[in-house]
């Protein structure tokens, strides 16, 4: 776990200070993804997560796409789960949900 840790640290400085970085940007979506996904099927059970964590994702900023992967290494804060809420209620990410998933806009976080 601290190597894990330690791993993300180094990835959040390096995407810091790399922005532009192809492959850095993918591993802090990628794993911010995988923290967006536990925090929605902790307010969600049994709903399919996955349509809600791609439109956040791309909707988030790169810096909340940093701090939402930090969470990965040092656990899910409220800090981490009210970013991640204020990136779902964005209209754009709202947008998002109805063009792919009509369905899941009046599923309240």
């Amino acid at each position: 776990l601290m190597r894990r840790a330690m791993a993300l640290v180094g990835l959040v400085c390096l995407a810091g200070c790399v922005a532009s970085d192809a492959a850095v940007q993918d591993t802090s979506r990628s794993v911010a993804k995988g923290v967006v996904n536990r925090i929605l099927a902790d307010r969600l059970p049994g709903v399919n997560t996955a349509p809600y964590t791609d439109c956040i994702i791309d909707n988030a900023t790169t810096e909340e796409i940093i701090s939402v992967a930090a969470a990965a290494g040092t656990g899910v804060t409220a800090m981490t789960v009210d970013t991640v809420l204020a990136v779902a209620r964005r209209p754009a990410t709202l947008n998002c949900l109805a063009a792919t998933q009509p369905g899941l806009v009046g599923v309240p976080l």
